[in-house]
């Protein structure tokens, strides 16, 4: 067959790209064409990105693809919960407000007090989290009301972009899920629970599923050499189309999406919205063909990103793969980080954040900057191991590997704690995983595949991976259980309902080491 291309645009919260993803018929090959840098600025004491910034790197990109290959269709992909109003024009209100925005906190507190987290939870299915959609809009009816009522319409970050592409104004169901205002039970938009909280949904767009056809490139990326180019809704938010990138992935197949956020779950045919899964505080995020990720988000990379930003504004060039090696000189599980505390929510000094959560607790203090980072890194693949005993709890489905996938799958030393701290192997599969996911579902609207198995199979064949092994040793358990005793401390505090689980006193996660194995790896490791 002659070879198909078709283009994957993949937003981060740190970055983003316009990749060239061709299919042989046996391969899917992807090619990161043009990379750009995201960065939410602070306007008018707001948290803000950059949407004229990001299309114009979009564009740029599109175009010269399109100078080199023909593109059958194009589909956006971002982070979850941001959105941008809209006016009885049709025209983008203000620039979006970031999910990290503090405004959010102050609202998701008041309205978890007011409401009862039972309440919001069985709502929905959506773990409650300050930086839902839901807490971004109710912030915006009591800080700037005038805003919210001149909005006529209500678009997701990847919606965003299909909108300028092809001017549609649907919503995929993936991306909608991750609001906090879908009820995940039905699929649709939980007007019972919107209504008492006074919100306008005559704003809310339609949910579509993710391989949606949402028309042709219009504009001047039509003119510019994207003409008959489809515009195909992928499972838009990131880590949807991330999963779709693991073969056979299940209920006994604990995924992690790794970058930013770690996004911690398994794929199930149905949502489990019931106290137990409410009370671990558990997630049902929408999965491409309709199915389930029932996850937990995790604080991810991101308190080690900003760790490396403080430290570059005291004048200290470090890059990643250095503090990874600094690292693994420092003593492992030292100390235990809760990080999903609010503290390291937003931007700011990290490293003096680590120390004074480290104090604030009883823990060594870490001093150098490998030993911040070490510490990060082990509390991160702790957070790994609570997540999966939490899920394999409520589902009653013996988790028997884990598979990662994202950009924090190239860090070797997250893996090699990953695999102890769990008790089970590790999978590393594609680092643009979300980019061939999103590319597998385009190519399957267009016919050129027939069934998400025979994805699974282009994916297999398409990816090479690394595989982790946990070795004995007796380090990880006490430190696992020292984390349980944080995380409920700061769910206390919050006002959310403590975690049931408790941690057994044997079992996974009492490894302290792993070995690396390379190779093509199928559904050996399930």
């Amino acid at each position: 067959m002659t070879a198909l291309t078709v283009a994957a645009v993949d937003l981060g919260a740190e970055s983003g790209r316009v990749a060239a993803a061709r299919f042989d018929g046996t391969r899917l090959h992807v090619d990161v064409h043009h990379r750009f840098v995201n960065r939410a600025i602070t306007t008018d004491g707001w948290l803000r990105w950059q949407t004229d910034a990001l299309w114009a790197e979009i564009s740029s990109g599109l175009t010269s693809l399109a100078r080199r290959t023909p593109i059958a269709s194009v589909g956006v992909d971002t982070w979850g919960i941001d959105y941008g109003y809209y006016d009885e024009a049709d025209a983008l209100l203000e620039q979006p407000t970031a999910y990290r925005d503090s405004h959010r906190v102050d609202v998701f507190e008041r309205t978890v007090r007011e409401q009862g987290a039972g309440r919001l939870y069985d709502a929905t299915g959506i773990q409650l989290m300050e930086i839902n959609s839901l807490f971004g809009m109710l912030a915006d009816a009591r800080l700037r009301p005038d805003v919210l009522a001149r909005a006529r319409h209500i678009r997701l970050m990847p919606d965003v972009f299909h909108h300028r592409l092809s001017g549609s104004t649907a919503t995929e169901f993936t991306a909608a899920s991750t609001t906090g205002m879908l009820d995940m039970a039905t699929g649709t938009w939980a007007m019972g629970l919107l209504d008492a909280l006074g919100l306008p949904t005559s704003i809310l767009p339609e949910v579509a599923p993710a391989g949606t056809d949402v028309g042709g490139v219009i504009g001047e990326l039509a003119s510019a050499g994207l003409r008959g180019t489809r515009v195909i809704l992928p499972p838009a938010h990131d880590t949807a189309s991330a999963v779709l990138a693991i073969p056979n992935a299940g209920s006994d197949t604990l995924f992690i999406s790794s970058g930013t956020w770690s996004l911690v779950g398994v794929v199930l045919d149905n949502p489990i919205i019931t106290p137990a899964s409410r009370r671990a505080n558990l997630t049902n995020e929408g999965g491409y063909g309709g199915t389930v990720r029932f996850l937990r988000n995790v604080t991810g990379l991101w308190v080690l990103q900003e760790c490396r930003a403080q430290w570059l504004r005291e004048g200290t060039e470090v890059g990643y793969a250095r503090l990874v090696e600094l690292a693994g000189e420092a003593t492992p599980v030292a100390s235990v980080l809760n990080l999903n505390e609010t503290v390291f929510l937003a931007p700011g000094d990290m490293p003096a954040r680590v120390r004074a959560s480290c104090v604030a607790n009883g823990m060594p203090v870490p001093d150098t900057m490998g030993e911040v980072a070490r510490l990060v890194i082990d509390s991160l693949a702790l957070s790994y191991r609570l997540a999966a005993d939490d899920i394999e709890a409520v589902t009653g489905v013996p988790i028997r590997s884990i598979a990662v996938v994202g950009g924090g799958g190239e860090n070797a030393l997250l893996q090699q704690a990953t695999a102890p701290a769990t008790g089970l192997p590790v999978v590393c599969w594609a680092r643009e995983a979300t980019s061939l996911g999103n590319a597998a579902a385009q190519l399957r609207t267009l016919g050129e595949l027939d069934s998400i198995h025979q994805i699974w199979e282009v994916v297999a064949a398409s990816t090479q991976t690394r595989r982790f092994l946990p070795q004995p040793s007796g380090r990880w358990h006490d430190a696992a259980i020292t984390l349980r005793a944080l995380e409920r401390a700061e769910s206390r505090r919050r006002g959310l309902e403590d975690l049931p689980t408790s941690l057994p006193a044997g079992g996974p996660g009492i490894d302290a080491g792993a070995t690396l194995e390379t190779g093509r790896t199928h559904s050996e490791h399930r």
